[in-house]
């Protein structure tokens, strides 16, 4: 911005008639201000019928090729200027121009030359100064651009386009505060320019005053609706705050003005990928890649989507190409440690962290992956001191402190707590998403505390915010259950009895989340002769991919139509999947609390796999949901009356189960057993697997396996019985959920509320 092409000394010759000097004179001054109306053809004309005059007049030559300039004829500027310089060299103006020609078309080094030309011989020649600095910024010499700049404003305070052209530089080096300033100035100085206000907003944005940068973009806008670069801007700062609808409505207005946008489309991807909008999202990320293939960032954001979707190979796939085209890419180290940690690969995963921190020191995001595979580890300490790093870099991530305060127990006191309860005060302020996570950890951490009123309003305000951002279809989910019910009827189960996959190897753990599936996994995964795979996805792929000889035939009216062949390849594709962690493992133990759904189908598919059903007291799994964030979703469980719904529903389905399949294949655990007298129940599930006692199973909490759940922490520590009536601390406000649950409540020895008590 800011490149001027100045004034025109009049050229002085000596000799010839005092009238033909004259005649030059006033016509070169009529070529000026035709020039500066706009009128270039009349102006160029001009100095071509003084140049039938006089062919050395410099300064006709010189306008000559500004007007050529403004015309886009750079190599016809640099030539006609050139030759005014020829005749005379002593003029700031001619290398003024002739620089900025070179800049044009890319000469930045030659531009240098000429810039510098015209401040030695005019060094308060404040122009000259703002575009040398240009050029050298478009050299990647930053430092030097800057002192240009900073030259330019010592001699001229008010210059507009210096001090613009110096905010923009000092933000694109991350001085955002002095970036701010400039350009503020900028605004002042000249308050109808979209480009400055847009401009501002960015670095605002590294300031982190989002309200702020919005404004500036919005400014910017109404200034110059067709602005696309702001327009693209705009969408981002609203994604930051959970604005998503304005957001792609935002990066939707951009690709109207501009449909080969490649950051828009890349833009507009990430934000459909944060609404779930993963089809939609895939597309836009093409789009990108195909209008920009060498840029990492696209192939980073396509990694990220087939991570979201449980794709791990895929996305690893793309982040090792991000990775080749930018060695240097801090952000997908990270993401490709996450991948890597997902496969279980967790050596590496950590080596991954440790590469993004390296080229990233203040890397909080890293530091708090760490700590999750630690955790995931059941390396707490380490775990606790990265999410502690975590905070120290970022203390305004709220993330960060629901996951330090989920891996310790929370004393009165304690620094972190504190410092989510005063980042709290201003909550509305925040994002939505760090304010459900403020609630989560602040949640947790009040009951620690023994304060369950505070820890209740905590969990209701975060799930609101919670079911306020997913689109759950509670009639389809019930429905689907019936549906499920009415498919796997005694004689259909009969019928295809005995066609699958002969392998015993697989045992299913199935129940309610939170019911106490990963304490039984982890007893029995103890046991040497026995693999535990933890939350595989396998089954529910294998449900969905199912289609009949009408493809708009699914789970669960497909399952009929299966032959016994296809049984039998459903059941040897599992098999096949989970084995190969372990092939040498009796029993491999698959803990997805949601295979509750399909054990009609894993029965058909693998007749001799034995199921495990973890039931725990209804009320106090039901509480255990609602007070959790899940890493997974769970949109059922926002709700008090929706999740008891979801519960009543899960509740009957297992009577369906128990009524139509084989007795000595699902055994029924309560978790309460399990903590009351764990050794009774360990050898009750051990000899359910077919397999002799083994002691490990009772220092479970000492085995050294990866977990990958929300009970990753509870599995490390012996069995307590805290958790057995939990749901006593918080009676006075279940009260809808206990009404939704009807019977289903007293069956795990819940009491019900006291008469004219209600719930706040």
């Amino acid at each position: 911005m800011g490149r001027k092409h100045g004034e025109h000394p009049r050229n002085r010759r000596d000799g010839g008639r005092a009238k033909l000097r004259y005649d030059i004179n006033t016509t070169f001054s009529i070529a000026i201000r035709l020039y500066r109306s706009g009128r270039l053809a009349e102006a160029e004309q001009a100095c071509r019928d003084i140049l039938t005059h006089d062919a050395r007049h410099a300064d006709s030559l010189h306008l000559l090729g500004v007007a050529a300039s403004s015309k886009g004829r750079h190599a016809d500027a640099i030539e006609l200027i050139g030759r005014a310089i020829g005749l005379r060299d002593d003029v700031p103006f001619y290398y003024l121009n002739l620089g900025n020609a070179l800049q044009e078309e890319k000469n930045f080094a030659a531009a240098v030359a000429q810039y510098q030309r015209a401040v030695a011989l005019r060094p308060d020649f404040a122009e000259a100064h703002n575009n040398l600095g240009n050029a050298w910024r478009a050299l990647n010499q930053p430092e030097d651009a800057v002192a240009q700049y900073r030259r330019a404003l010592a001699i001229k305070p008010d210059y507009v386009e210096a001090h613009y052209n110096l905010g923009t530089a000092l933000t694109e080096q991350g001085r955002f505060a002095d970036a701010a300033a400039h350009l503020t100035q900028a605004a002042a100085l000249r308050p109808d320019f979209a480009d400055i206000h847009n401009n501002l907003g960015n670095a605002l944005k590294g300031l982190g005053k989002t309200d702020a940068e919005i404004a500036h973009y919005q400014r910017a806008i109404a200034l110059k609706p067709d602005m696309v670069a702001a327009h693209n801007n705009l969408g981002n700062a609203l994604k930051r705050q959970g604005r998503l609808a304005e957001a792609v409505a935002c990066f939707e207005r951009a690709l109207a003005l501009m449909p080969d946008y490649a950051e828009a489309h890349n833009n507009l991807g990430n934000v459909l990928a944060d609404q779930g909008k993963t089809a939609e999202a895939a597309a836009h990320f093409a789009r990108a890649l195909a209008l920009k293939p060498d840029v990492a960032e696209f192939h980073n954001n396509i990694g990220n989507l087939l991570a979201g979707q449980e794709r791990p190979d895929d996305a690893i796939a793309y982040y090792r190409h991000a990775l080749r085209l930018k060695p240097d890419y801090a952000e997908v180290y990270n993401n490709l440690g996450s991948a890597l940690a997902d496969q279980g690969r967790f050596g590496e995963a950590l080596a991954h962290y440790e590469k993004a921190l390296g080229l990233k020191p203040d890397y909080a995001h890293a530091y708090n992956n760490l700590g999750n595979a630690y955790k995931d580890m059941g390396r707490l300490v380490e775990a606790e001191r990265a999410y502690e790093t975590a905070i120290a870099f970022a203390p305004n991530t709220a993330v960060y402190y629901r996951h330090l305060i989920e891996t310790r127990q929370v004393n009165a006191g304690d620094k972190y707590y504190e410092m989510a309860e005063r980042l709290a005060q201003d909550l509305a302020t925040l994002p939505a998403k760090d304010q459900l996570e403020l609630h989560f950890a602040l949640g947790k951490a009040s009951a620690d505390l023994g304060q369950y009123a505070s820890a209740f309003r905590h969990f209701v305000q975060g799930n609101a915010l919670k079911r306020r951002g997913i689109d759950y279809d509670e009639s389809a989910v019930l429905d689907a259950f019936e549906r499920i019910k009415q498919v796997f009827s005694p004689a259909m189960l009969h019928s295809r009895k005995g066609l699958g996959d002969s392998s015993a190897a697989p045992v299913f753990i199935v129940g309610m989340p939170r019911s106490g599936t990963t304490l039984l996994e982890q007893i029995l995964a103890s046991h040497p002769n026995v693999f535990g795979a933890g939350e595989r996805k396998e089954v529910e792929r294998i449900a969905t991919a199912l289609r009949g000889p009408d493809p708009s035939m699914r789970f669960p009216e497909v399952v009929p139509t299966l032959s016994g062949d296809g049984l039998r390849q459903l059941g040897a594709r599992y098999v096949a999947a989970v084995t190969g962690q372990a092939p040498a493992a009796m029993r491999i133990i698959d803990k997805m609390p949601g295979n509750f759904l399909y054990l009609g189908l894993i029965h058909l598919a693998l007749p001799n796999a034995r199921i495990i059903h973890v039931r725990r007291d209804p009320i106090d799994t039901c509480l255990s949901c609602f007070s959790l964030l899940f890493s997974a979703s769970q949109p059922y469980s926002h709700d008090l009356r929706e999740l008891a719904r979801y519960y009543r529903a899960y509740d009957a389905l297992m009577t369906h189960w128990r009524g139509v399949l084989p007795p000595d294949i699902m055994l029924d655990v309560q978790y309460e057993d399990i903590v009351s007298d764990m050794e009774q129940q360990a050898r009750r599930v051990v000899a359910f697997c077919g397999l002799e006692w083994n002691g490990a199973c009772l220092t479970f909490h000492r085995t050294q396996r990866t977990v990958r759940t929300a009970s990753a922490i509870q599995v490390r520590r012996p069995i307590y019985g805290t958790s057995v009536g939990r749901w006593r601390h918080y009676r006075e406000f279940l009260q809808p959920l206990i009404e939704e649950l009807g019977t289903v409540a007293g069956s795990g020895g819940a009491m019900a509320l006291p008469p004219g008590r209600q719930a706040v």
